[in-house]
């Protein structure tokens, strides 16, 4: 591929459901993502692209420097990325090559040597502390979350859409004052919704009238059992409790989806600007989230599980020697951005066994690999222990620490309604996909690994009792305001 530029923009909390284009046959003819779609017809959409790990801080570390959480030890949202090991903007900065920040990082701060030149406006952990209170898991607090964050919900605004907007300002200006750069450059853009508080300006709100939503599946006011990890899960974050009735519930859906069209149109506005400064022809865009969201599933909300509506994240690429229209089936992941980012401004990517990645651009010109193993893991709040995912072809397993696994065939069951594990007719599959598990991690160790270091965390504040009213107590502050 020639060198061009990249603009790599990333949401927080997109399940891959939820934009037009996805064509699910749920969503389809209900969400509107207009200018995302407008993205998918003129470059190629990835159908199977997952989070290393299913909650924003770990699966931005890995993001940025290419490996797996338990290979770089940011296992939580305490343990923010740093730059001590490094990725793929220190890469980009020994090349000379201009590569700056606008928005989310979700980093410790903005002063440690993180591989941007420049950070514009950025979001990261609160006070460089983040979520102490989340390392505590060993064993779980009786209950710590009482869902405040869903307490505020339906139309209105917040310090989170203003800073959403205010991101999509500084990335217009930013094309504007690059159009003219001799040497290809990498612009990363971090928006904040849909993450919530589930609030969104009315004109968004009123695309989703109450009544043409559909409840959430397998919820446990219907009578679903959640599997017992998820139970232990759901029982420490008492989040669905919170709503009380099903039009609550369902406000909360629509305020999501009416932030998912209010984000499309502040990413819309940044591609009108790239447009409008004669640089669509040469610069590489990438779409993708950091996570999903459970939206109600399982009676879950927020991301923080295995399934899809958490792991299953939106990837879009358009821009040179992209195929236009394209539906590529491979699976992908987060840890591919080292490879994807390099290649895409004409550095030669990095092979090396703790490098898992290729270059996303370059997947979606090759044929469909659906067989490409991807994977993801959890260690954070909410979790009694270390949960492991890995997706190959048809086939979506989970490896819980002392729970029964998981096994659900993506091909004829893609809302994973059924879990196939306990069936000796796939024993066998069972058996393989563990194998195939353990020849990333040894998930017993890791899990143990990831509990010492958090252990370790809670002393440096305290103790238990001390790290329980530590950090923020809920969703990251607006930088220079309060909590949403």
């Amino acid at each position: 591929m020639q060198p061009a530029n990249v603009l790599y923009i990333m949401s927080d909390e997109h399940d891959a459901r939820f934009m037009g284009c996805s064509d699910h046959p749920t969503w389809r003819d209900i969400v509107r993502t207009p200018n995302l779609d407008a993205l998918a017809a003129r470059g190629a959409r990835f159908t199977s692209a997952y989070t290393p790990c299913p909650i924003c801080v770990p699966a931005r570390a890995s993001w940025a420097t290419g490996r797996y959480v338990h290979d770089i030890g940011y296992w939580d949202n305490a343990i923010a990325y740093d730059g001590r090991v490094k990725g793929w903007g220190h890469r980009l900065q020994d090349e000379g090559l201009t590569v700056e920040s606008i928005g989310k990082l979700h980093y410790v701060d903005a002063d440690l040597p993180t591989g941007f030149d420049a950070q514009h406006d950025p979001m990261h952990i609160w006070e460089g502390v983040g979520q102490v209170w989340g390392s505590v898991r060993d064993p779980l607090p009786a209950s710590r979350l009482t869902g405040g964050i869903f307490k505020q919900i339906g139309p209105g605004e917040t310090g989170y859409n203003r800073y959403d907007r205010g991101v999509a300002d500084r990335a217009v200006e930013w094309l504007a004052e690059h159009a003219d750069d001799e040497r290809p450059w990498t612009l990363y853009l971090g928006f904040v919704a849909p993450h919530f508080p589930l609030v969104v300006p009315q004109e968004f709100f009123d695309l989703y009238p109450l009544d043409v939503l559909p409840f959430p599946k397998l919820h446990t006011s219907r009578g679903y059992e959640p599997h017992p990890w998820l139970k232990a899960s759901l029982e420490f974050r008492e989040d669905d409790s919170t709503f009380g009735t099903d039009e609550r519930r369902l406000t909360a859906l629509a305020s999501y989806l009416g932030l998912c069209t209010f984000i499309d149109r502040q990413i819309g506005r940044v591609l009108a600007a790239l447009d409008a400064t004669g640089q669509t022809a040469n610069t590489r865009v990438l779409y993708t989230s950091d996570h999903g969201d459970n939206m109600g599933a399982r009676g879950a909300w927020g991301k923080s599980n295995l399934y899809q509506e958490s792991t299953n994240i939106p990837l879009i690429v358009a821009g040179p020697d992209i195929p236009k229209g394209r539906v590529v089936e491979t699976s992908a992941s987060l840890v591919d951005a080292y490879q994807t980012i390099l290649s895409g401004v004409g550095v030669e990517p990095e092979s090396a066994p703790g490098l898992p990645g290729r270059s996303i651009f370059e997947m979606a010109r090759e044929p469909d690999a659906p067989e490409r193993p991807v994977f993801s893991e959890y260690h954070a709040v909410g979790a009694t222990s270390g949960a492991f995912m890995l997706r190959r072809g048809r086939w979506k397993y989970h490896h819980y620490i002392g729970f029964p696994p998981e096994l659900f065939d993506l091909e004829t069951d893609p809302e994973e309604l059924h879990d196939l594990a306990s069936d000796p007719a796939h024993a066998e599959t069972l058996k393989e996909m563990e194998a195939a598990l353990r020849e990333i991690c040894d998930p017993d160790a890791v899990d143990a690994a990831a509990k010492a270091d958090q252990a370790a965390l809670v002393e440096r504040f305290g103790g238990r009792d001390a790290a329980l009213t530590s950090g923020t107590p809920g969703a990251t502050p607006v930088p220079g305001g309060g909590h949403e």
